[in-house]
């Protein structure tokens, strides 16, 4: 702030030949700041806005059915797989699946369990080595 005064003082001894009183400093400053904040904010909501909405998941996708009944993953944890392979987080899966999030966890879990992994990623790439995915 004291940067500012001295700038706008030094401008004023420069270019004006009267004296601005404090409340002039003043309200310039807070004109300043007021263009930075709403310029600030809308670069911000902006890059909010920008963020994707999940792509609706299309029911007519062709699972290998044959496969799936050898691991015993149903058709619900398939879609649950299917998400997670396309980098969709819990809650989206829920929204997606019009489930709970404690649903899609259980689900997950068994996932992880009939494909012998630990993490999503391992998931992913497992499905896609026995060509499930």
């Amino acid at each position: 702030m004291a940067i500012l005064f001295v700038l706008l003082k030094m401008v004023e001894y420069h270019f004006f030949a009267r004296h601005l009183s404090l409340e002039v400093y003043l309200g310039i400053v807070a004109i300043l700041f007021t263009a930075l904040g709403i310029w600030l904010g809308l670069r911000l909501t902006r890059t909010a806005q920008k963020q994707q909405e999940p792509a609706p998941l299309n029911h007519a996708t062709v699972s290998p059915e044959k496969d799936l009944d050898s691991l015993g993953i149903s058709p619900r944890e398939y879609e649950v797989l299917s998400l997670i392979a396309k980098g969709y987080t819990n809650q989206q899966i829920a929204d997606t699946l019009f489930i709970s999030l404690n649903t899609v966890k259980t689900h997950s879990s068994n996932l992880f369990a009939k494909l012998d992994v630990q993490r999503r990623t391992q998931a992913v790439h497992r499905a896609r080595q026995l060509r499930v995915l």
